[in-house]
């Protein structure tokens, strides 16, 4: 059965199909294949309850912030304050950069959107002040990935309809692993940057115009977490409220966004919606094709062992979810996988929480991963770079992601002790 179903993925994959197809025809042969008295339109129901969950609502309404965002002015002030503050240091612009990443991940949500919004502006200046293009390159769609830790996050919301975790607590526990990565990316471009690679310092004045000129793009976390954690409303409704204060201050405050801008916005963010739900529909299906079919009994006794410990569970977890991720859309994976480890994390008590934290920073790390990492794609075009070019600098910030990784394995309180805070 389960050779039917790998060969059936992989012939499909190697014939060019999107991923949506291997994965509807591979559950829908397996079933027809192996359990032909099974209603054929129970797979279709599956497909169609993979997006009914209200939680989903979230997801297109964080996109659309994003586009609007990066639309506007909201990433160029952000930038343009790190860069008064830090830049005249050494390695001051490509931690200004990586700071950048995470203060626009903490609006956005969005690593791709990161990889725009950040990287237009400030790869010219990185490379103006002397640093390599590969490096350059390599750093802006590292440091773009802490978007996915620092919420909102798409693969967050996902895992928490999928694994059943608590998207808010998710939220706030993704904080201290996005930190921490950004901590070490501006430990390494300290050590590697070279002291005279360095901006002018900025005036106290022109400090102050610039913390003031940012001040609304802070403020929009300071809003949505004290609106969650605060009980004035949930996260699934904290997406239309970011959605709402973007178009406030975009339109009416910076007036960098005209209403006739609006149509394509909302047409690149449906485009990207459908793409997003169409695969966690039919990833749905497929998750719940290998839970009847119990194919996690045949993978899991090999990987596991009769009594795993947590750590065991987890580091096995980690590695199927990295490997995943590395040649498949992180969503996808989110869905297939989800379903296979349940039961072992359900049974060792591990908090799922936590689980959701790791599996969001394997997401986070495949989007930079050859061979198929989403940032390197979205990096090529915007940057006109070959693809070798991109990934050459990559291995440094991969193995820093993947040391955070391990930490956050056996230490879990990084990822638990804001989140324990938050909810005593």
């Amino acid at each position: 059965m389960l050779t039917t179903l790998m060969s059936i993925m992989i012939v499909l994959l190697l014939l060019g199909f999107p991923m949506m197809v291997p994965l509807i025809s591979g559950a829908l042969v397996t079933l027809l294949v192996y359990f032909p008295k099974l209603d054929p339109m129970t797979l279709i129901q599956q497909t169609v309850g993979g997006v009914q969950s209200m939680s989903l609502i979230a997801v297109p309404m964080f996109i659309l912030a994003a586009d609007v965002m990066t639309s506007g002015q909201i990433a160029n002030r952000l930038l343009n304050f790190v860069v008064a503050f830090t830049g005249h240091r050494r390695g001051g612009l490509p931690i200004a950069t990586a700071a950048a990443c995470t203060l626009f991940g903490a609006v956005s949500g969005s690593t791709q959107a990161t990889v725009v919004a950040i990287g237009t502006p400030m790869r010219p200046m990185l490379l103006n002040a002397g640093f390599s293009p590969c490096f350059s390159t390599a750093l802006i769609i590292n440091a773009a990935v802490i978007a996915l830790l620092i919420p909102p996050s798409v693969y967050m919301i996902v895992y928490g309809v999928v694994g059943g975790a608590s998207v808010g607590e998710m939220f706030i526990a993704g904080i201290g692993p996005g930190l921490l990565i950004f901590i070490f990316f501006a430990v390494y471009c300290y050590f590697v940057s070279d002291p005279t690679k360095v901006v002018v310092r900025a005036t106290r004045k022109e400090k102050l115009k610039a913390a003031k000129e940012a001040g609304l793009g802070f403020l929009f976390p300071v809003i949505i977490f004290g609106g969650i954690y605060s009980g004035v409303f949930s996260p699934t409704e904290a997406a239309a409220v970011s959605v709402l204060y973007a178009l406030i201050v975009e339109a009416f405050i910076y007036k960098s966004l005209k209403f006739k801008d609006l149509p394509r916005i909302a047409l690149d963010t449906g485009v990207v919606t459908a793409v997003v739900f169409v695969l966690i529909a039919v990833g749905q299906a497929f998750s719940w094709t290998i839970s009847f079919a119990r194919i996690p009994n045949l993978i899991l006794p090999a990987l596991l062992g009769d009594a795993p410990s947590k750590l065991r569970i987890l580091t096995v977890l980690s590695i199927a979810y990295f490997i995943g991720c590395m040649f498949v859309d992180p969503v996808v994976v989110i869905m297939i996988l989800t379903p296979i480890f349940r039961a072992p994390i359900a049974s060792s008590g591990i908090d799922n929480v936590l689980v959701g934290i790791i599996v969001t920073l394997q997401a986070a790390i495949g989007s930079t991963t050859p061979p198929f990492g989403c940032n390197i794609f979205t990096a090529i075009p915007v940057f006109k770079q070959k693809y070798w070019d991109v990934v050459r600098d990559v291995p440094p910030f991969i193995f820093m992601m993947i040391a955070v990784s391990v930490l956050i394995v056996v230490f879990p309180q990084i990822a638990l002790f804001l989140r324990d805070m938050a909810i005593r």
